[in-house]
């Protein structure tokens, strides 16, 4: 049911939040931390402010705004502490060699008062349209998938002067810092995977290469490469054109192992880039095996050495990428990232903070098998799956405080102007 106490979590939530505590500076901003998070893992449909507040019994509205508008804690220290909290064990620890996702997503915003709202491509509507975009920093292993870091990328049209405005940054500064944020914890990852927006802007490349970071990026089809002809002179062309021009035995075909299984065919060389010194390797994936067949292509891009770069390489690592969608998609739908009562650039990056904390918390306890051991007669493989067991643990414990606190809850049923009887 959607209605809970915030003493229906199980321990286990205690126990993690506990470790969050002496980022706070009082009992109160601890406790309401503990709301807000109970409140984005529980079984409301919505997950702002007020549906939060109306469906868990002893949690106040304005002492939820407070918290999340006014009190004075950071978002940051509570950001670190997260990834501190993943480190400190050895199933959930960051290992070396893990990929770093960079990628930003959007949700629509009606009105012009909430901070970096404005029109500007929206990714899970595939065009334009008045809304909210974050740049996100996103790790995979192999074993998990974890949000790092979040910015809000803030349109030029939300702010007084523009682009001339101080606080306006393109979306490739913004990764920039977010992946600096990466390196200073000391994890340093094996390979940078870039969306089309990132690996097609050649200044971002070169202070990736500058941090000595391995990249494989998407790229626009007509972005230029000089390759050399079997007749050993140089030629300039798009890049589409050179994958046009390839004949069928350069091709090779390739299984992806995805949600649902799928065939592609790709093509590799090293190349020159245009504005780019020396030479790079470029990877062409696509869905037939002839171009004139195809219908869905990427052009990649990347630095990573020539003996390393295979048809079967190129596909298994730029598929990584997926998983960040996959984040986007859990956030979105199970715990309200796109759901807020907020307007202020703070209150928007805390409101993602704690969606991040409250995804983390599941994920912790899917991979050490807390939630499994109590709750679940068997395997929690999936965010979902975790997820479940927890509400399920809530759902119990609710029940629980409900038969012996009928005179509570029917007082609260007043409250909202509805009868328990």
């Amino acid at each position: 049911m959607r209605e809970t106490t915030s003493t229906a979590t199980p321990p286990c939530f205690e126990r993690w939040c506990h470790r969050f505590d002496n980022v706070f500076k009082t009992q109160a901003q601890r406790k309401e931390f503990r709301h807000y998070l109970g409140g984005l893992l529980g079984e409301s449909e919505r997950k702002n402010l007020s549906q939060i507040a109306e469906n868990t019994v002893d949690v106040s509205y304005h002492s939820l705004r407070h918290f999340i508008v006014r009190a004075k804690w950071s978002q940051l220290e509570i950001n670190e502490r997260r990834i501190q909290v993943m480190d400190s064990t050895r199933q959930t620890r960051i290992p070396r060699g893990f990929s770093l996702i960079v990628d930003d997503s959007g949700h629509r915003k009606s009105g012009n008062f909430t901070a970096g709202v404005g029109r500007q491509y929206i990714g899970e509507i595939g065009k334009c349209d008045n809304g909210v975009v974050v740049v996100t920093t996103h790790l995979y292993d192999g074993r998990k998938s974890l949000p790092l870091d979040i910015e809000l990328y803030q349109n030029a049209s939300s702010l007084p002067q523009g682009k001339k405005d101080p606080s306006f940054r393109k979306k490739p500064e913004i990764a920039l810092e977010l992946i600096e944020k990466t390196l200073n914890r000391g994890h340093k990852p094996a390979i940078v995977i870039l969306d089309g927006g990132y690996g097609n802007n050649t200044s971002f490349l070169k202070e990736l290469e500058n941090k000595n970071l391995k990249y494989i990026g998407r790229i626009a089809k007509n972005r230029k490469l000089i390759r050399e002809t079997p007749e050993n002179s140089s030629q300039a062309l798009q890049v589409s054109q050179w994958a046009e021009s390839l004949p069928p035995e350069e091709w090779t075909k390739v299984e992806m192992n995805l949600d649902k299984p799928k065939t592609v065919w790709v093509a590799t060389a090293q190349v020159e880039i245009s504005r780019l010194e020396g030479k790079r390797n470029v990877a062409i994936v696509m869905n037939a095996p002839t171009f004139a067949e195809a219908t869905d292509i990427d052009y990649l891009l990347t630095n990573v050495d020539s003996s390393v770069v295979t048809p079967e390489w190129v596909v298994a690592t730029y598929s990584q990428r997926n998983w960040v969608e996959v984040f986007y998609r859990e956030a979105k739908g199970w715990l309200g990232l796109k759901e807020y009562q907020v307007r202020s650039l703070r209150s928007l990056q805390r409101h993602f903070i704690l969606v991040f904390c409250a995804y983390t918390f599941i994920l912790w306890h899917q991979l050490t098998g807390g939630l499994r051991r109590r709750w679940a007669n068997k395997p929690l493989n999936t965010f979902t799956e975790a997820l479940e067991a927890f509400r399920t643990a809530m759902s119990y414990r609710f029940f629980e405080w409900l038969t012996q606190n009928k005179n509570v809850f029917a007082a609260y049923k007043a409250n909202l102007g509805y009868i328990w009887a």
